[in-house]
């Protein structure tokens, strides 16, 4: 089968401190080389911490950032942004604040427009069509379309951020903590309506968030990334229950859950690595009980450890 979604040696990297003349004073390495790949109807969840790299490498699934190296292929083909309609045809980005996404000066349904008229020159009658139907699966009213962003809870808001990545009829959607600003509640009602979307539109998600009770609910594999880099991928029952490499199991445990007191993560080192000044070997080491000799010298490649599993690490859990 050909994969929906396939990245090869994907990385990103900024300059800091550019001046005006001669080079800058340091490289942050935010995305490292990583190779993933994503089924059609698979739902990749990507987790980690703040700062590891997982809004990185959405904005450069979605062309809103240059890849330092790699290559970014859809149904076997590589992606090009030079056509920009032809692109928006392919992937769409449901962003974390559903407000802050959305023109406060446009109304809903020119909003909704834009991408019918510059992906694919819809005509007025086409266009109301085509709302009338995305509306519908997304269980929001018409009346709806004459109103303003302000206007909206979050949770509607969410739900006409979905609707209008829909309109532009991609078959790959990348939601980047797409419930994470709103209400328990009404992050259930907004899961279930991804759920059905998928279902009805046969569509692949990468579902990236901090959230891991969220995530294993809608994902069928997670990818775990660390500093930049994927450390375990695999099936998300299976990661989340007995995860191998010691970073996942310092954020299964980290997780609050109702009924359960809050601990603090074993180790005195909490702190992510300095990005101008990464250490060497595994960049995990520092905060890892379970760190070798070899972890401070050599940086542990991803491997398989079992048949859908693949983990970095020396000396992982299991």
């Amino acid at each position: 089968m050909t994969p929906a979604l396939k990245l090869t040696d994907l990385s990103k990297s900024f300059p800091v401190g550019k001046r005006l003349f001669g080079a800058p004073k340091g490289i942050v390495h935010a995305v490292q080389p990583l190779s993933l790949e994503v089924d059609p109807g698979e739902t990749l969840g990507i987790v980690g911490e703040s700062g590891c790299g997982k809004s990185t490498l959405a904005r450069m699934l979605v062309g809103l950032l240059a890849p330092s190296t790699g290559q970014i292929e859809i149904d076997g083909a590589p992606l090009d942004t030079a056509d920009p309609a032809a692109f928006g045809k392919k992937i769409q980005y449901v962003f974390q604040d559903p407000i802050s996404s959305l023109n406060p000066r446009k109304t809903i349904r020119q909003v909704m427009e834009a991408p019918l008229k510059n992906l694919h020159r819809m005509d007025a009658r086409a266009r109301s069509n085509r709302i009338s139907e995305i509306f519908a699966a997304v269980n929001l009213r018409e009346e709806f379309l004459d109103r303003y962003p302000h206007e909206f809870s979050g949770g509607q808001a969410q739900r006409i951020g979905i609707a209008r990545a829909l309109a532009a009829d991609a078959r790959i959607l990348i939601l980047d903590e797409p419930v994470s600003a709103l209400d328990v509640s009404v992050q259930a009602q907004v899961l279930n309506l991804l759920a059905d979307l998928k279902a009805e539109f046969g569509l692949t998600y990468l579902f990236i968030s901090h959230d891991l009770a969220v995530v294993e609910a809608v994902s069928d594999r997670v990818a775990v990334l660390y500093f930049g880099s994927v450390v375990e991928v695999g099936p998300a029952k299976q990661v989340f229950s007995n995860p191998q490499h010691p970073y996942t199991k310092l954020l299964a445990d980290s997780a609050p859950v109702v009924g359960r007191p809050l601990s603090a993560p074993e180790g005195e080192n909490t702190e992510l690595p300095d990005p101008l000044n990464p250490p060497t070997g595994c960049a995990f080491r520092a905060r890892c009980v379970r760190a070798l000799p070899q972890c401070a010298t050599d940086v542990p490649m991803l491997e398989p450890k079992g048949p859908a599993e693949a983990v970095a690490c020396y000396n992982p859990n299991n």
